[in-house]
């Protein structure tokens, strides 16, 4: 049977908010009714904000953290320069971080991990850049915080081997994250000891 046009656009929104994470069909129609329920409180406003994020959101030029402007927050505050380079897998691995409020470095996102299948090498990754950034900063502790699934951990120890042209001491994160696990799926306290408890890789 032929389903009728769209014409209000509401299948439409909902089929895009079913593509999010956390959300199938049935969760993004509810969604989508609550927030018609609730139109000027919140339907309004949330499409307003949207539309600023997706036009002013970019990546920091040298984190690759998710920002408004070239330079995000964390890399324009200097009480964050301590000589400590946090490696995430994510923006989300970021903020996970930070939520947790046990670091006070800085961070590189890779955007993904090493990846013949998805075309995912060094190159793409920035591990290069990392390298120099290492040098470049005179960054003396690089913290690789990568998830400890296989494809992660291989990662992490290419970019050890890769960072034994600097001086900067390697560790990772110890105790607390259980293998196969991601980083932004685990809960502060259990991110906070996993810091804190690093060790050298």
């Amino acid at each position: 049977m032929t389903r009728p046009p769209d014409e209000t656009g509401i299948e439409t929104l909902i089929q895009l908010m079913s593509r999010l994470p956390g959300l199938g069909p049935r969760s993004a129609r509810r969604a989508v009714l609550a927030m018609l329920k609730r139109r000027a409180q919140v339907m309004a406003p949330l499409a307003q904000s949207l539309a600023e994020v997706a036009l002013n959101a970019r990546d920091c030029r040298i984190c690759g953290n998710i920002s408004t402007a070239d330079l995000c927050p964390i890399c324009q505050d200097p009480s964050r320069a301590t000589g400590e380079l946090c490696v995430v897998e994510d923006v989300a691995d970021l903020w996970a971080l930070e939520r947790a409020g046990v670091f006070r470095g800085r961070y590189q996102v890779l955007g993904g991990t090493l990846s013949a299948l998805d075309g995912l090498g060094p190159e793409e990754l920035g591990i290069p850049r990392l390298v120099a950034r290492v040098s470049d900063e005179a960054v003396t502790e690089v913290i690789l915080a990568l998830s400890a699934t296989i494809d992660a951990q291989t990662t992490a120890h290419y970019i050890a081997d890769a960072l034994t042209v600097t001086t900067a001491q390697i560790t990772t994160l110890a105790q607390g994250v259980p293998v196969g696990g991601e980083l932004d799926h685990l809960d502060d306290g259990t991110l906070g000891a996993a810091l804190r408890a690093r060790r050298k890789l």
